[in-house]
């Protein structure tokens, strides 16, 4: 495959790896959110097999959203070709990779309340929602307000959704665990960058070339 043609499929590579991990981390975080509130714990920490069957779908999907998302950093990466800066894509790097493992450490801690005897583990639940809310999604906002950063440097982010990436960091570095569900604003803002990237890249595709 020459270099022209590798630059043309990835921002398609992107596009579509980070709608898969917005689709199915979504879906995971509704699942986990509706099956196990937060705040309950003792004896109420019971999990009928209703709720069971929606954590281990939730947490069977979350493997497959990592490594989408691992394919959509990558992608993006080498979008960005040489002219990234090297500081701010190390930080973006870093802080994707360790999104990554803090989100299967979540689910590992999370597999604690699929017990058959129904009862849940406070403390396995405790760490679950510790290490998404508090850990992985501060990891997202870097991940965020990097990739913005180099988007808006390169010119391949309009200035609108380089806002609104800037806004939707601040967001998830803040609030953190103090409101429940605005892990959802991190997938969320990975489906309209990759919308984004599929749109713009259609509409490349579409123009007639330069003459040389």
């Amino acid at each position: 495959m020459d270099r022209k043609h590798k630059r043309l499929t990835t921002p398609w590579a992107a596009g579509l790896a980070g709608m898969v991990f917005a689709i199915l981390t979504a879906t995971a975080i509704v699942l986990v959110r509706i099956a196990l509130p937060s705040g309950v714990d003792g004896a109420e920490a019971t999990v009928d097999a209703g709720q069971r069957s929606a954590v281990r779908t939730a947490l069977e999907l979350v493997p497959f959203a990592g490594i989408a998302f691992l394919w959509f950093m990558g992608a993006l990466r080498e979008h960005g070709g040489e002219r990234e800066d090297e500081f701010v894509s190390t930080v973006f790097l870093g802080s994707g990779l360790v999104f990554v493992a803090t989100l299967f450490g979540a689910a590992a801690a999370a597999w604690s309340v699929l017990d058959e005897g129904g009862q849940g583990s406070s403390f396995g639940r405790d760490v679950a929602y510790a290490l998404l809310t508090t850990y992985a999604m501060r990891m997202a906002a870097v991940f965020v307000i990097t990739t913005s950063t180099i988007g808006h440097r390169l010119g391949v982010l309009p200035r609108p959704l380089a806002v609104v990436g800037y806004l939707a960091g601040l967001t998830l570095l803040v609030v953190g665990a103090n409101v429940p569900w605005s892990e959802l604003v991190f997938p969320a803002w990975v489906l309209v960058l990759s919308l984004n990237i599929l749109w713009s890249q259609r509409t490349a595709a579409s123009q007639p070339a330069a003459p040389a």
